[in-house]
């Protein structure tokens, strides 16, 4: 079971939560940067990393039998809030396509850099299977 909260009277925040209660069993999904599972970047567009990064994501959750409705924590680390910021709307239709309109409690930080070289982007997840 899954519930979010958001304090009365707050506005609404925009994809993500502010926070969420849940039970069951833990999936720490490692962070994932935008290469394929051979480790290799295709491209070094924001955008088509997230994606990858994303698909990455379903792809372990569904390994541990989740879904992406079970996803309660993102981290995002950013090479770039500039860009990122500047491509959000390209961002959620990425996002919605492959996470669709759930949305968990999220942090997003600008880093100095990542371990793996030409990497844009890393996201990170916890989710909660229910049981």
């Amino acid at each position: 079971m899954m519930q979010m909260f958001n304090p009365a009277g707050w506005k609404r925040p925009k994809g993500y939560s502010n926070a969420i209660s849940a039970s069951g069993r833990m999936v720490f999904v490692a962070g994932q940067v935008g290469w394929d599972g051979q480790e290799i970047f295709q491209t070094d567009d924001l955008v088509d990393q997230i994606r990858q990064s994303l698909s990455n994501i379903v792809a372990i959750l569904a390994e541990a039998g989740a879904k992406p409705e079970h996803i309660v924590r993102m981290n995002w680390y950013l090479e770039d809030k500039e860009e990122y910021n500047a491509r959000l709307n390209e961002i959620g239709e990425v996002y919605r396509d492959l996470i669709g309109r759930h949305f968990p409690v999220m942090t997003a930080l600008q880093v100095a850099g990542f371990v793996e070289v030409g990497a844009k982007i890393e996201i990170e997840v916890t989710a909660m299977l229910p049981g």
